[in-house]
C-alpha cells in the first residue's frame, strides 16, 4: 500500500511538473527572446540567448513612451477599481439589507450583464459613450469600466454581506449613526477579505485589458494605455519584435508583483463570500 501511494504521488508530481513546464514555457521564451538581437529572434527563436542585449529594454522604453503609458494605465486602474469598490459595495449592502422582492429583482438585473459577452454590446456601448462625451479621455474610460465591472463586484459583496449581523446596523443607528456612517465605519471595515479579492481581480483585468481602451482612447497617443502601446508594434508592414518583446516583459512585471503580493487573499475572499453567502 505504501509503495502504491508513493508511486501514485510520484506519477502525479511528474504530471504536474510537465503541465507547469508547458504553461510557463511561453512566458520564459518571451523573456529569453527579449534579450536577443533581432537576427537571433528570427533565426533562433526557440534557443537560449547567446548574448544579452540589455539595450532592447531601454530602446523599448523610449520608443513606446513607457513612462507616459504606464501612468495612464495606472490612473485608469486606480479610478476604475476605486469606483467599482465604492459603488459596488454600497449597492450590494443596500440590496442585502432591504428585505423586499424589489431588492432581489435588482440583484438579478445587476447579474444579467455577467452572462452577456462584451463583444455583443461593445458597439452600442461605444455609441452611448460617444453621446455622453466619454470617449477619448482616461476619465471616460474609467467610468466605462465602472459599468462593465460592477456586476461582478456586486456579486462578490452580496454574498459576503449576508454574513454580517444586522444587529451591528441597529446598534449603530441607536447610537445616532447615519446610514452612511453605519456602512463606512461599521460594515465596510468588516468586508476587507472580499474587498481585497475584488481589488486584485479587477485591477489585473483593467491593467491587462486591450479591447475597451482600443474602442475608447486609441485615437489619441497621449491617452494610450500599455496594451495599446504594445499593439502599435504589430502592424501590416511587420512586427517590431525587438521593441514588442521587452515591452511585454516590462508590462507584466507590475501585474506579476501585484498578484504575488496579494494572491492569498483571492481564494480566501472568494471562498468566504461563497460559503457565507
Amino acid at each position: 500500500m505504501k509503495r502504491r501511494k508513493v508511486l501514485g504521488k510520484t506519477v502525479l508530481g511528474i504530471i504536474l511538473l510537465l503541465f507547469m513546464i508547458i504553461w510557463i514555457y511561453p512566458f520564459l521564451n518571451i523573456v529569453f527572446n527579449s534579450f536577443k538581437s533581432l537576427k537571433d529572434m528570427m533565426t533562433q527563436f526557440m534557443a537560449l540567448p547567446q548574448e544579452l542585449h540589455f539595450e532592447n529594454y531601454s530602446n523599448s522604453w523610449e520608443k513606446l513612451n513607457f513612462l507616459q503609458v504606464m501612468l495612464n494605465t495606472l490612473f485608469v486602474t486606480i479610478v476604475s477599481v476605486g469606483g467599482m469598490i465604492f459603488f459596488g459595495s454600497m449597492a450590494a449592502y443596500k440590496m442585502v439589507r432591504t428585505k423586499t422582492r424589489y431588492s432581489q429583482v435588482f440583484f438579478v438585473i445587476f447579474l444579467i450583464p455577467m452572462l452577456v459577452p462584451f463583444q455583443t454590446i461593445m458597439i452600442t456601448l461605444t455609441q452611448i459613450a460617444k453621446l455622453l462625451h466619454l470617449n477619448g479621455s482616461l476619465w471616460g474610460l474609467s467610468v466605462l469600466y465602472w459599468g462593465t465591472g460592477l456586476p461582478f463586484v456586486i456579486f462578490l459583496y452580496h454574498g459576503f454581506i449576508k454574513s454580517v449581523p444586522v444587529g451591528l446596523d441597529e446598534s449603530a443607528m441607536i447610537d445616532g449613526a447615519s446610514p452612511f456612517q453605519v456602512f463606512f465605519k461599521i460594515i465596510f471595515p468588516l468586508l476587507k477579505p472580499i474587498t481585497t479579492t475584488a481589488i486584485v481581480i479587477n485591477a489585473l483585468y483593467v491593467w491587462n485589458d486591450f479591447l475597451v481602451p482600443l474602442l475608447m482612447v486609441s485615437a489619441n497617443k497621449s491617452t494610450r494605455t500599455i496594451q495599446l502601446a504594445l499593439y502599435s508594434n504589430f502592424g501590416s508592414q511587420g512586427v517590431k519584435w525587438e521593441v514588442a518583446l521587452p515591452g511585454i516583459v516590462i508590462a507584466m512585471i507590475p501585474a506579476v508583483i501585484f498578484f504575488i503580493t496579494l494572491q492569498k487573499h483571492i481564494i480566501k475572499g472568494i471562498a468566504a463570500g461563497a460559503v457565507k453567502g
